[in-house]
This record gives structure tokens, sequence and C-alpha cells, in this order.
């Protein structure tokens, strides 16, 4: 059994063969700072379609530290980052995305906001780099918009970029859900929680992954898996649509009585857009929540992992790594590494 690394970055990608180079540089100058060897630094490859996993594979081969991990398809960044914690064996765990947005380099002043107790340091941005006005305005008012509707505090302007103690880690992986959203996650599990805020630069390379489709559907992730006002919001609409209803049957009724004809076919046309339309959005609601519960009823795997490059060699994890237990996931590791360190490469230039 090989020693446990104090320090795990955990990175997913999907088609960063442009920026991948860079980041692992700059990642391993950080963590070798803050942990000397001690260290690992778990390269998730989310089903990519460009060269990114020979990218990873290389960097496995020259850099002793690098754990390469290739997904069967594309399951997500957050299902990726999932699998990348999974695999982590470290005592802290640095959650960060490959396109160096996030400064790996903010490693260096997470360290010690940990060793002074905290359990979590989230970086919180107080400036976003290189992003249209439209992504800044949308992530604002969702950032908003989740304050208020969720049952548990979750901080503005954060990503999933964080630091966090083995424990926080092992308590978010013994977590089921399969509609992941992993910054409310650590926010409900609690312990302390300190922000670090930071400047987000621009992406240094390639496009955004999340194109308004994804962050639509991510949003609505968010908000259902730790919100049920939604719910409480379709039943006040159909209570005010009731009484809305009611008052004109009764103002029906009595034109009636008075002995006036009611006409107009353009307001009845408009009643009934606007009741169809509620009850529509109330039914669409609901379903958004049910669809949830019918996927995690099928108990399906979290993510598949393909393949696991270490060093030359590559070898596989069990099918239902996913649904391990925390022991039976480090044993399975331990199988991994059983080989010993691979030798250190002498060639740097692949990740210069």
């Amino acid at each position: 059994m090989t020693q446990t690394p104090f320090l795990s970055i955990v990175a997913p990608c999907h088609n960063e063969e442009e920026g991948l180079r860079e980041f692992c540089r700059r990642a391993v100058a950080a963590a070798r700072s803050v942990a000397g060897d001690a260290f690992e630094l778990i390269l998730v490859d989310d089903g990519s379609s460009d060269g990114t996993w020979e990218i990873i594979s290389d960097l496995a081969a020259d850099v002793p530290e690098v754990l390469g991990i290739r997904l069967l398809r594309n399951h997500g960044h957050q299902l990726a980052s999932t699998a990348g914690l999974a695999a982590s064996r470290g005592e802290r765990v640095l959650l960060i995305d490959a396109d160096l947005q996030d400064p790996p380099e903010l490693l260096l002043m997470m360290m010690p906001i940990m060793e002074r107790g905290a359990d979590v340091v989230y970086g919180q941005r107080t400036r976003r780099e290189g992003e249209t006005w439209f992504k800044l305005a949308s992530a604002s008012l969702f950032y908003r918009a989740l304050s208020r509707l969720a049952s548990v505090t979750i901080p503005r302007d954060t990503g999933d970029f964080r630091l966090m103690r083995r424990r926080v880690v092992d308590i978010l992986l013994a977590m089921p859900e399969r509609d992941r959203f992993i910054r409310g996650m650590v926010s409900w599990i609690g312990g302390r929680q300190v922000a670090l805020p930071y400047e987000r630069d621009a992406r240094f390379a390639g496009t955004t992954k999340y194109p308004l489709r994804k962050m639509i559907n991510f949003a609505l992730d968010a908000i259902t898996s730790f919100s049920t006002t939604p719910l409480r919001i379709a039943t006040w609409l159909g209570v005010v649509s009731a009484g809305v209803a009611i008052a004109l049957l009764v103002y029906t009724f009595v034109r009636w009585l008075e002995g006036e004809t009611v006409t107009g076919w353009s307001s009845i046309m408009v009643a009934v857009s606007v009741f169809s339309a509620i009850q529509l959005i109330c039914i669409g609601i609901i379903g958004e929540y049910l669809g949830r519960l019918v996927q995690e009823s099928k108990k399906r795997p979290m993510f598949m992992i393909e393949t696991v490059r270490r060093g030359s060699e590559q070898a596989e994890l069990p099918a239902v790594f996913s649904e391990m237990s925390a022991s039976d996931r480090r044993a399975a590791l331990d199988a991994v590494f059983a080989s010993g360190e691979p030798p250190r490469s002498q060639k740097t230039s692949r990740i210069g």
C-alpha cells in the first residue's frame, strides 16, 4: 500500500487540449510549494472529442504525481468532478477547473486558512474577466435567486473551486443524488467554511463549456436539489387562479341576474389562455421534481470509468467503483497503485 498523499488536486477536463499542459505546469508548481512531493494531480477526461486524453496520458508518463482518469462518455462537469473526488486519496482536496480561470496559485493562500481550522476554503469571485455581459447578468441573477430559494445558505458568486478536508469529501461522496450541485452539497454539509475573494481570470484557451442550454439545466438542478419553493409557488398560483375564477363566476352570475348578456370573445380567450398557462407552468414544475425522482429511483451508476492512467501503465477500476463505500474505493485504488511509484522522467517540455 502506497503512502497516502497529503494533497489531491482534482480537475475535470472536457476538450481542454489547448491549455492543459499549462494548467498542469502551474498546478504542479503550486502543489509542490505546499506539499513537496506528497500530492497527486487527478485529471478527469470527461468524454473529450479532441486530444485531451492523449495529453493526459503524456503528462501521466512525464509527471509521477499525475493520475489520468478517462470516463466512458461525457457525464457532465458535476459528475466528472465527482469521479475525480472519488479517486482522490489526499487528506486535503482541491477541486478546480482546468481552464485556468481559477488560478492554481491561490492554493498557497487557501492552505494557511485551512491550517487555522477551516473545513472548506472556497473561492468567491469579486470580478470575472473575459465574460460577456449576458453571462455576467445571468450568473448574477441565478446566484441571487438561488440564495432566496435554497433551504441552505449557498454563498453568492462562488463556483466549485474550493479546498476541502478529507472528512468533507467523504461525506460529499456518501450523498447519493445523481443530479448533483456540488457547491450546494458542500454548503449543506456545514462545518467551518471560509471565503477567499479573488478576481477570476479569462480562459487561457478554448471556449466555454457552459452554453445557455447547459446553464439553464444547471440552474434547474441547483434549484430543485435545494428548494421546494417552486412547488409552493405552483400551489399559490393555483390558489390565486381559483380565486380569480370564482370572482369571474360571481360577476357573470350577477350580470345574468341583471338581465345583461356577457359579451366579449377576446376577454374569454384571454382568461382561458391565462388559466391554461398557469396550469401548464404548475404541471411543468411538478414534472421537474418528478423526473428527478424517477432518475434517482433507477439507481444507475453516477459515472463509468473506461481506464486509469498512471506512469506508462493503464489500469481499470471496478465497474461499480462509483457505488463503492469509501473503504472499498480505497482498496481498489491501492490495487492500482500497488506496482509502486513510476520512475520520474527527466523530460519537462511536455508540461512547459
